[in-house]
């Protein structure tokens, strides 16, 4: 009974539709033909995207004819087909025009081609066209006013791409794009998302254009071949930004198979191919894993979105019954709604001109299926908000919601983790990618670093035979390497040494024999032709070292040279302190040698003394052994300061009688400098030396050898370079003259390396943490030569401070500071002792002996207690 009831119910349905359908037939027929209003559709009708705009569309008429009373007032859809060519597209659209007589066309078509048709046609360039592809409105001329956008600015679409870039800070990314020919609009989408990119600090790297896949003979190989190419390249951030659902399921198919869908990449998804995920089979989705995405967000929870829904599948699945998912996507909501508003214009502008009809378009206020539709400049008004979507398991997740007014909602929210901080990447890690490596796939980029450098101290390369391996050391090296730690990718590279000049290391840096070269290499104009420096990791200029050169006064008073005015005055204290020590226990003592008649001889005794007891020709006779203790300290400490005065001393007038004067420095004098660098150029063009006059200097270790047979008058150096043979020849050379700016010390790249930028960056971080200034002073401080004389002095370079005798002068002060304070503790008892009385004392003694009674009864006290009691009588006596 119920069977039999709901079969009689579908069949009322069916000849009421049927019935409906019948007469709406005999009233178009009824209709004159300038009655009937005509709509051009131009879709690509083959596609997942076609099909819903189609079936939309028809859906849309359907319904405004059940609203409308007169069916002459229903407009007929002339459907035509662009097969995925643009050069199609506009010839469809002109035929429409042309033949059809069409008020009005709705479509994918671009500004460019919208832009064709005006040029062909200036009759009917005032037609208008509604577009359904995001697209922007910049790109079309002024001259065109009838094209209006059912959707928003493709430059939101960019701004969110941005803005997930932006969010992990990756610096170079590569679009990939299906390009349509002449009339695409893809060259535009690049300009778009490069301004977007610059506003996050990131960069378009190269990009990646296909042709559509009916135009290749071998898409397949096509393909693959392309993606080799981009996995080649040091970036992993790709952006598939405008694609065809073929050609992005087999884009992701071969990248799955050239293991570009592993752990270190990065895939961006734009919202033509987020929005058709769900009418994908689950293969395509599971080479999709770690795809991060957006789409239009609309609400899917209103009535009339779910009426709009339910007649829609019913539909899709009645005409395509092969086609697995038959829920309608954003594309079918807008064209339902384009149908929708066209039609009410026709009808309200009804003999109206082809203007009146796009005024009436660009005018029009509803609510529609995707959402509140109405029009401002040429598109969309409504501020779009995009789904961010992360594709895992067997289908996609949401993840945050984006808008260009508010950016991410989550992070607006006051949570420091934001959910894109949750993304499942390719790989199936949570890892955040860096978006980048170096050197191509299974070899590492090949640095090349100078093996006969004059100054190993930056770059020293060598070799263990029994090993053997290579070992490259030296500042230059730690600096690059402590660079390399700082940046957000990992680096692989290998040191190949190269034992040419270093204008021949950047040359063959030039000609990508060698990937990059770090060493002592200084930043030069000429050299800027052939490669890139990273920013300088030390300052530099061009000095001259020379033997010191004294001065005549100097030379007379050179002995005070030796030590510094700090040690002089000690010395003078510690003299005077000890001699007054000696003399005054002496004169406690009863020494009448160490008497005087008034203060002003005390004084000239012990300053004469000081000086006589230094060569032993002293009269006075020392009779006391704490006087002895002073003296004998004193004595072994002035061997040992007099032998380092000699020593000191001797250094100092050996090194003035190797020093000419600076004014007889002339460019005709014999130079000395590294042949193997930039300087003997510069010396030749700059300074004007003869080249004759310029020495070739291999080793730092050479130039004092060449110094002293004469060889060379001055050496010329790059300040590092300086700063390094002045450290390990510390008191003998000197530095004069100006310094002659130069670039700097950097690290050599190919030109175009975005390895600049990132190396540069950390240098300048290693520069503000200090930790460049630490290595170089490491450096300078391995060298033992000056490490004593130098380094703990306090006074100018070659002089002896009091710091190295500290010991010896803690010794002798705190032995005579012993003898004084006992000679002035015994001098006060003294005093005392003459002030006490005898009954005092024999008190103090009867006192300890009652008390040691008491303590020891079993003593017997045989010898004290008649010495008591002696010591009484007498007292009483």
């Amino acid at each position: 009974m119920k069977v039999s009831t709901s079969f009689l119910f579908f069949f009322g349905v069916f000849v009421l539709e049927m019935s409906i359908v019948h007469a709406n037939h005999e009233n178009f027929q009824n209709c004159s033909k300038s009655q009937l209003a005509g709509i051009g559709v131009v879709v690509e009708q083959s596609t997942r995207v076609g099909r819903e705009q189609t079936i939309a569309m028809e859906m849309a008429i359907h319904d405004t004819c059940k609203i409308t009373k007169s069916a002459c007032s229903c407009p007929i859809l002339h459907f035509k087909d662009t097969q995925g060519s643009p050069t199609r597209s506009v010839y469809e659209v002109m035929d429409l025009m042309d033949h059809k007589q069409v008020h009005a066309i709705i479509g994918t078509i671009s500004p460019q081609e919208a832009t064709l048709v005006a040029e062909f046609d200036k009759a009917t360039k005032n037609i208008p066209i509604i577009s359904l592809t995001p697209t922007s409105t910049s790109l079309l001329p002024l001259s065109i006013s009838s094209f209006v956008q059912m959707s928003h600015d493709i430059t939101t679409h960019m701004q969110c791409i941005a803005s997930i870039i932006g969010h992990f800070n990756w610096k170079k990314v590569t679009p990939i794009y299906e390009d349509h020919g002449t009339f695409s609009s893809n060259h535009g989408f690049l300009i778009h998302l490069s301004d977007a990119l610059q506003l996050v600090g990131s960069t378009i790297e190269s990009h990646f254009t296909f042709p559509p896949l009916n135009s290749l003979t071998n898409p397949s190989i096509f393909i693959e071949e392309k993606l080799t190419k981009l996995k080649m390249n040091g970036n992993r951030v790709f952006i598939l930004l405008q694609s065809s659902l073929s050609s992005c399921i087999l884009l992701f198919e071969k990248a799955k198979k050239l293991g570009m869908m592993e752990q270190g990449y990065v895939w961006i998804i734009s919202d033509d191919i987020s929005s058709l995920l769900d009418s994908v089979d689950q293969s395509v989705i599971l080479s999709m894993q770690g795809v991060v995405g957006f789409k239009t967000n609309f609400e899917d929870t209103p009535d009339s979105f779910r009426d709009f829904k339910l007649q829609f599948r019913r539909k899709f699945r009645t005409k395509y019954p092969n086609e697995e998912y038959s829920n309608p996507s954003i594309y079918a909501a807008r064209a339902y709604d384009a149908t929708w508003a066209v039609v009410k214009s026709i009808q309200v502008s009804s003999g109206l001109s082809s203007s009146g009809l796009l005024e009436g378009i660009l005018q029009t206020k509803f609510s529609g299926v995707s959402g509140d539709i109405s029009f401002k400049d040429g598109k969309l008004a409504q501020i779009p908000t995009f789904t961010i979507i992360n594709i895992i398991g067997r289908s996609y997740r949401e993840i945050d919601i984006w808008s260009p007014s508010f950016g991410f909602k989550k992070h607006n929210h006051g949570s420091e983790e934001g959910n894109l901080d949750l993304i499942y990447w390719p790989g199936g890690t949570q890892k955040i990618p860096t978006g980048r490596v170096w050197g191509i796939e299974g070899r590492p980029l090949k640095i090349g670093v100078p093996a006969k450098g004059a100054f190993n101290q930056f770059v020293k390369v060598s070799y263990n035979p029994y090993k053997n391996e290579t070992y490259v050391t030296g500042f230059s090296i730690e600096v690059f390497e402590a660079a390399v730690k700082q940046l957000p990718y990992s680096l692989s590279y290998i040191y190949i040494p190269y034992n040419g000049s270093y204008d021949e290391m950047v040359a063959e840096v030039y000609n990508k024999t060698l990937d990059a070269a770090v060493g002592d290499t200084e930043i030069m104009a000429d050299r800027y032709e052939y490669a890139e420096f990273s920013q300088p990791y030390m300052d530099s200029g061009l000095v001259r070292v020379v033997p010191k050169k004294s001065n005549s006064m100097k030379e007379g008073f050179i002995f005070l040279y030796a030590f510094t005015a700090k040690m002089w005055i000690i010395l003078l204290a510690m003299t005077i302190g000890t001699v007054s020590i000696v003399w005054f226990n002496e004169h406690v003592h009863g020494n009448e040698d160490f008497e005087a008649s008034s203060f002003l001889e005390c004084i000239s005794r012990m300053l004469w003394f000081a000086i006589a007891v230094l060569s032993l020709a002293h009269r006075e006779v020392i009779k006391n052994n704490m006087s002895r203790l002073v003296l004998s300290t004193w004595f072994c400490v002035n061997v040992i300061v007099a032998a380092c005065f000699t020593a000191t001393l001797s250094s100092i007038m050996t090194v003035s009688t190797l020093q000419q004067p600076l004014d007889r420095l002339t460019n005709n004098d014999i130079v000395g400098c590294n042949g193997n660098s930039f300087i003997v150029r510069y010396l030749v063009n700059v300074l004007h030396y003869r080249p004759e006059n310029i020495r070739n200097i291999n080793s730092i270790d050479d130039y004092p050898e060449a110094f002293k047979k004469g060889e060379i008058t001055v050496a010329f150096f790059v300040n590092p370079h300086a700063s390094v043979f002045l450290a390990k020849y510390c008191h003998n050379y000197e530095k004069i003259g100006p310094t002659y700016k130069l670039g700097g010390f950097g690290f050599v790249f190919q030109k175009g390396s975005t390895l600049v930028e990132d190396i540069s960056e950390a240098v300048l971080k290693l520069t503000q943490n200090g930790e460049i200034n630490n290595l170089n002073e490491n450096m300078l401080r391995s060298f033992s030569n000056c490490s004593i004389l130098t380094q703990e002095s306090n006074g100018p370079q070659g002089t002896l401070g009091p710091k190295p005798f500290t010991g010896l002068f803690m010794i002798s002060g705190s032995i005579s500071a012993l003898v004084f304070f006992t000679t002035l503790g015994r001098l006060v008892v003294e005093r005392q002792n003459s002030v006490w009385n005898w009954t005092q004392s024999n008190l103090i003694v009867r006192r300890i002996g009652n008390w040691l009674m008491l303590l020891l009864p079993r003593i017997r006290l045989i010898e004290i207690g008649p010495n008591v009691e002696m010591t009484h009588n007498q007292a009483t006596a």
